[in-house]
């Protein structure tokens, strides 16, 4: 054979080998596509994926800017040991450097113990090693400057993963009306953190990660895919001020009384805007926190405070005028069996509807009610559900308790349910419910919707105002309006509410005191629940209030004289602090005994500056070296105002001397128009402090 035959044999077999060898992988890779896609598609999924980045959370401020919930950042560092450009040459030059750096700068363990981690991680090849977690921005931004992880993540293998944690710089304030949320199988959304949770959340960005070993992930490079877009803030409508004035004053009231629990609500009438809501219960220790919001969710057996509705709807009617005469005899009347009586002064004989009305007496408003509508109970449900209050108020807070005012073709209908129900029994409301329909009376019959949020903001500027919402533009004629106005404002004057009067400002509204009903069993003597609910001033309405306190003791149960101090301490603290509510006076009495105005600022110099003047102070909770202050008649009360790092803080009635030092030590640029005492900022509290950031106080008093 010819050696030119020979190449072209052994040419032509290894041409057909490549042939052959190529028709192999090309059948190889079609019977993969068609055949086993799936597959080899999820074993890709497991390997690398676009893991989500969360958003940095909105902030939840008070309707005067003070922070009540915002995410404070917090950071994990973690090294890939197996880094592309990290050499063994590296790690080896600079390991004991790094220890070092670690073990002075977070004091927690020696140098050692880190370096004998750090080479045993080396060694497993470990791509995702934690060496520190829970770490500050301002940490972070040193650490990066050690040895190694100064080189970054490819020469370094530094990584930093950072995590958002959810904080209430006023801790137990309003805490259940600003609410949470929860992730997990069903997510829990309570508060306004759950009725803004889509404006607050923001929108999730998207990283490009890597399995390294079991449920651990790396990011492939240093670059999000999808940058995360960071959360709305809500503005709420409450004032940290009067929540405040409401916390304490249920509190006191509440261990006083021994109560296993209590809620109150004060509304702006005009906008429906809730300034304070307290919702407090008995703890198995024997203290009191927030674990339910009461005022929302807990619907009751209202008592007297719903003798309202029953009188608008029998003036309504037509059927009778406060003026009229109703005998309620000894104070004890029957209704098939069942037996009503008076509490307080009974046996009055003959008295008129107005004053039946203000001694809350239960024998004359069941009579005239039973009276005129026995025949035709219709009607009277019927007048009830005209007003709205058999419907739910809509709010956006999550977990409103659904009122309960059965129809007489309802199977639990009986021969008593008219006279009961004109009582406030048989009939089920939460506190805000009661709330709304006298703040209707006070709005000149306009039942507006409660809210708890004016505006929604996206780096400061307004994106969304919340607009007022009208349920029912008038529950009643201006006449019967009239006429309910000076039944209620009797009832302060002349009946059982007349603790609550004074010289300076009048109020309006209604006691109650209703037995609370266990386990379907009957009502019991030992467990009460009293209510006081009104608006003032009763010329001219500019808040409405309910306090209701769940169980007092045994001895005193009453609504006048249980909830009712409640109620007049927080109407004296919005008129000591809101001149246009003064008539004539221009101070009521209990404010000459008010503690002097102070400015607010470092807890330890005030005390010293009060302790010199002779003032008494008490300090809250004393976790925090600074504090906000306001007067009341026990002295100046300190409350503690949280500085967080990296956010800008609250200086607002600060001194210009302490607000430059807080924001300047906060890594801000501070430029003061004026001298005396700081009233508004430039940045608002709680947003994050960017390099180079400048803001600008404006004082109390300007030059010129």
């Amino acid at each position: 054979m010819s050696l030119k035959k020979d190449i072209l044999i052994r040419v032509s077999l290894v041409y057909l080998g490549i042939v052959i060898f190529g028709l192999m992988i090309l059948g190889k890779a079609f019977y993969l596509q068609i055949f086993e896609k799936d597959q080899w598609k999820r074993s890709e999924n497991n390997t690398v994926r676009h893991k989500i980045i969360e958003p940095n959370r909105g902030n939840i401020y008070s309707a005067d800017g003070l922070l009540l919930a915002v995410s404070v950042p917090y950071y994990e560092i973690r090294m890939d040991m197996q880094s592309e450009s990290f050499t063994r040459e590296i790690f080896d030059r600079h390991v004991d450097e790094l220890s070092k750096s670690l073990s002075e700068f977070f004091k927690d363990r020696h140098w050692t113990s880190y370096k004998r981690e750090l080479v045993r991680a080396r060694e497993e090849g470990n791509r995702y090693f934690l060496v520190k977690r829970n770490i500050t921005y301002t940490q972070l931004q040193e650490v990066k400057k050690f040895p190694i992880f100064n080189l970054g993540p490819y020469r370094g293998g530094f990584i930093y993963v950072q995590q958002n944690q959810r904080i209430h710089p006023y801790g137990m304030l309003a805490s259940r009306t600003i609410g949470y949320t929860m992730k997990g199988p069903v997510e829990s959304v309570v508060g306004i953190e759950g009725a803004y949770n889509r404006e607050l959340r923001g929108v999730e960005g998207y990283r490009l990660m890597r399995r390294i070993r079991g449920d651990v992930w790396m990011p492939i490079n240093d670059r999000n895919e999808v940058e995360p877009r960071d959360g709305h803030d809500v503005v709420t409508t409450i004032d940290v001020d009067l929540q405040d004035v409401a916390e304490n004053a249920l509190m006191n009231q509440l261990m006083r009384h021994e109560a296993d629990h209590g809620s109150i609500v004060l509304m702006e009438v005009q906008t429906g805007k809730i300034r304070a809501i307290a919702n407090l219960s008995r703890n198995e220790n024997g203290t009191y926190g927030e674990t339910y919001n009461f005022a929302i969710g807990e619907s009751t057996e209202p008592g007297s405070t719903f003798k309202l509705a029953s009188m608008i709807a029998i003036l309504e009617d037509g059927y009778v005028r406060p003026e009229e005469i109703v005998d309620v005899g000894n104070g004890v009347v029957e209704y098939y069996g069942k037996r009503i009586e008076d509490s307080g002064e009974i046996g009055l004989g003959k008295i008129s509807i107005q004053h039946a009305f203000e001694v809350s007496s239960n024998v004359g408003i069941s009579k005239i009610i039973n009276e005129h509508y026995k025949d035709n109970p219709s009607a009277f449900i019927d007048r009830l559900y005209q007003m709205g209050l058999n419907r739910k108020l809509g709010l956006e807070i999550r977990g409103e308790g659904r009122p309960e005012i059965k129809y007489t073709d309802s199977d639990l209908w009986s021969g008593i349910s008219l006279p009961m129900m004109s009582l406030g029994y048989e009939v089920r409301m939460t506190p805000l419910q009661i709330l709304t329909l006298y703040n209707a009376i006070a709005n000149d019959g306009k039942m507006i919707k409660p809210v708890f949020a004016e505006e929604i903001r996206y780096r400061g500027k307004t994106v969304k105002k919340i607009e007022t919402k009208v349920l029912n533009h008038s529950i009643c004629s201006n006449e019967t309006l009239s006429r309910i106005k000076i039944m209620l404002e009797g009832v302060v004057e002349n009946g059982t509410a007349r603790n609550l009067r004074n010289s300076h400002y009048q109020i309006a509204g209604k006691t109650g005191t209703a037995q609370i009903a266990l386990d379907k069993q009957g009502y019991t003597e030992a467990l009460y629940q009293a209510s006081f609910v009104g608006y003032f001033p009763a010329d001219k309405p500019k808040y409405s209030c309910i306090v209701v306190v769940n169980a007092p003791s045994k001895s005193i149960y009453y609504g006048n004289l249980v909830a009712g101090p409640i109620f007049r301490e927080i109407t004296d603290r919005i008129y000591v602090r809101e001149y246009d509510l003064h008539r004539d006076a221009p101070e009521i009495a209990s404010q000459k005994e008010l503690a002097p105005y102070s400015k607010s600022g470092l807890s330890t110099d005030l005390i010293n500056v009060f302790d010199h003047l002779g003032l008494e102070s008490v300090h809250q909770n004393n976790q925090t070296n600074w504090v906000s202050t306001r007067s009341s008649e026990e002295g100046i009360i300190l409350a503690d105002r949280s500085i967080i790092p990296e956010l800008v803080p609250n200086v607002r009635d600060m001194g210009l001397k302490d607000a430059i030092y807080l924001l300047e030590n906060s890594g801000l640029k501070v430029i003061p128009n004026g001298r005396g005492t700081v009233r508004s900022q430039s940045l608002e509290p709680g947003t994050r402090i960017r390099k180079g950031d400048v803001i600008i106080l404006e004082m109390s008093i300007t030059e010129g």
